[in-house]
């Protein structure tokens, strides 16, 4: 906004906007009584003009108002265009005319101030003000009108101060700014205000010098509720004013850390995430469980830094599940089930870790681990599918990253995780496709035949035949990698034919090309 006029005398040409908009009926504030002779009539006082507005501020049966007619639309017509702009006169008319008793804002008879907004969209609107009042509360007024009022007052020129501001955001936020400043208490008044109109309020507030306002809007955004747009809106304008030495940084503290001493209160987020993560590993309500881990899942997805836990860290816990997982299912394997139950619940907590650790590309390891495991391998068979087949839902999540390229092992550890696990996955599959809803057969089967298909031919072939020799058996209770297997036949039979059907190039020789 621009401080584009200061001067004494009469409305000059740029009030024409203004009184075009009275003339057409856009502007019609209620006609005031006529003043007061200079004999009966006395300045008020600077409390007088701040008198406390009600929360509702009534409007009277004379006062003019825009009319902006929304009828319902008739059949075959369209509705009717909302002039925006009128509504928004409409606002403005309304704030400029209500006051309540003693209140002096906008009164023509005791301001001595002219005041002109405009806007960049094209609205212009002048009220009257109080010098005492602007100069008390707004740098920037005291700062503008404090030596021309003095050169006005010794000229002894009648009329009031004229002052124009052009290039205003947004005039009507501008206009509740100013009309705070006669005020009493500003944070009674921000009260059921929207957090998109205080921060306009904020902005030229900060903008003017107005302190008491800037510090009643950040009263209001500290104990105020945001929505995540609006959360968006407080950092960003906070961060554009640079408020910290008035209060922004305690209406900032619910959505950033703390910077205390050089020292960065974020620097604990492993210990607040690691402390999350155990408490979902050792959780005794299922569901709860269930619910947080996908959750928390879903909040380190989003966390494109991936700073917040280290490597070590989570194979820590990895570690942790796989020994409780190695004891429970070797004292199941000697036929004491007196923990059986443990063995699906620390299998699916190894299931989520994996999930966060080839989410951060960190997951070779664990496969390493995971595919050197012959002593569970072994004792799989001994241990009852129903406790056992969550184990086989830690393999197949292997299988899906392999055949996703998600995980990037050598062919040596590829093939180690097929000889530990593949056969116990069979066994268990049947049991997986019944028991669990959220089993995505096509992708596991889709895994399980890219990960056949990285390996060497002759390894694939003898995969595969023992596969085909299965699936002929066991039906839907062995995983169908039908695909795999095509593709192997053409590599090993189809293709070895084009490549002997194929003829030979010619061999020339330096006498050929010499006889030619």
């Amino acid at each position: 906004m621009d401080f584009t006029t200061i001067s004494n005398g009469h409305s000059p040409s740029s009030f024409t906007k203004f009184n075009s908009a009275l003339t057409a009926g856009l502007l019609n504030p209620h006609s005031p009584p006529p003043p007061p002779s200079d004999k009966t009539r006395s300045s008020p006082s600077l409390f007088e003009m701040m008198a406390n507005e009600p929360d509702v501020l009534p409007r009277t049966q004379n006062q003019g108002q825009i009319q902006v007619s929304i009828s319902a639309p008739r059949q075959n017509q369209p509705p009717p265009v909302i002039d925006k702009q009128a509504l928004t006169m409409q606002r403005i008319s309304g704030l400029l005319s209500t006051r309540s008793p003693g209140n002096q804002f906008n009164d023509p008879y005791s301001g001595d101030i002219k005041l002109t907004l405009s806007s960049k969209d094209g609205i212009t609107v002048s009220m009257n003000l109080h010098r005492q009042i602007v100069v008390a509360h707004s740098r920037f007024f005291a700062v503008k009108l404090s030596d021309q009022w003095a050169k006005q007052q010794k000229n002894g020129s009648a009329g009031p101060y004229i002052v124009e501001i052009s290039d205003c955001d947004d005039v009507e936020v501008y206009i509740e700014t100013l009309k705070l400043m006669y005020c009493k208490d500003l944070r009674k008044k921000l009260l059921g205000e929207d957090v998109s109109k205080v921060l306009g309020i904020l902005k030229v507030s900060a903008a003017i010098g107005f302190d008491a306002g800037v510090l009643s809007c950040l009263e209001y955004l500290e104990a105020a509720p945001w929505d995540e747009d609006e959360e968006e809106k407080v950092a960003s304008l906070l961060g554009e004013l640079r408020l910290e030495n008035v209060g922004a940084g305690e209406v900032l503290k619910r959505v950033s850390v703390e910077v205390t001493n050089g020292t960065d209160e974020g620097g604990d987020n492993e210990e607040v995430l690691l402390k999350l993560l155990h408490i979902v590993l050792e959780g005794k309500d299922e569901k709860a469980r269930q619910g947080m881990k996908g959750l928390i899942l879903k909040m380190l997805r989003e966390n494109s830094s991936q700073n917040d836990l280290r490597k070590e860290s989570l194979y820590s816990a990895s570690d942790g599940c796989l020994e409780h997982l190695r004891n429970h299912f070797l004292q199941a394997g000697s036929s004491d089930l007196t923990d059986a139950g443990q063995i699906a619940r620390q299998a699916d907590n190894l299931h989520w870790i994996l999930d966060i650790l080839i989410d951060r590309q960190i997951a070779e390891d664990f496969l390493n681990s995971w595919a050197s495991q012959s002593e569970l391998s072994n004792a799989h068979s001994k241990v009852p599918a129903v406790h056992r087949y969550e184990v086989s839902r830690v393999t197949a999540r292997l299988f899906v990253g392999i055949g996703k390229g998600q995980l990037l092992a050598s062919k040596e550890v590829r093939c180690l995780l097929l000889q530990t696990w593949l056969v116990p996955f069979y066994n268990d599959f049947g049991w997986m496709r019944r028991a669990s809803r959220s089993l995505d057969r096509h992708s596991i089967e889709h895994g399980l035949s890219n990960t056949i298909l990285t390996l060497p031919l002759a390894w694939q072939r003898d995969i595969l035949l023992a596969w085909f020799n299965r699936f002929l058996n066991a039906g839907d209770d062995c995983p169908n990698i039908q695909r795999a297997f095509e593709i192997w036949w053409r590599r090993a039979f189809q293709r070895r034919g084009v490549e002997q059907e194929l003829p030979r190039e010619p061999h020339v020789t330096p006498a050929t090309i010499q006889n030619s």
